[in-house]
């Protein structure tokens, strides 16, 4: 499978998560909604309230066959590739900045 462009990324399906987020576009918006409102008071390690938030957008990348990883019978990570994920979330974040006009986002 090539590797998917950033705006298919974005636009994946997750899974019910706590942002209520119905893709990794919406998940990320909400993350970044959520930091701003809470400011100083934001909780990166429990941002909606439970820890492990960013295995949501993992999953989806698995569930969807873009990174390698495998998944039990409740849907938590057994293993993933970790550096595709991060990878392919960095240019997913980066192209939220492009799409809004963002100059040197990175």
């Amino acid at each position: 499978m090539p590797e998917p462009t950033p705006q298919q990324i974005l636009a994946l399906p997750m899974q019910e998560n706590d942002a209520d987020a119905a893709t990794i576009g919406g998940y990320l918006i909400k993350l970044l909604a959520t930091l701003w409102d809470e400011k100083d008071g934001f909780d990166g390690k429990r941002p909606f309230g439970d820890s492990g938030w960013d295995g949501d957008l993992v999953v989806a990348l698995i569930q969807a066959g873009v990174i390698e990883g495998k998944l039990d019978e409740d849907g938590y990570i057994v293993s993933c590739d970790d550096d595709a994920a991060e990878t392919l979330i960095a240019a997913a974040i980066q192209e939220l900045g492009a799409g809004a006009g963002v100059q040197g986002s990175e």
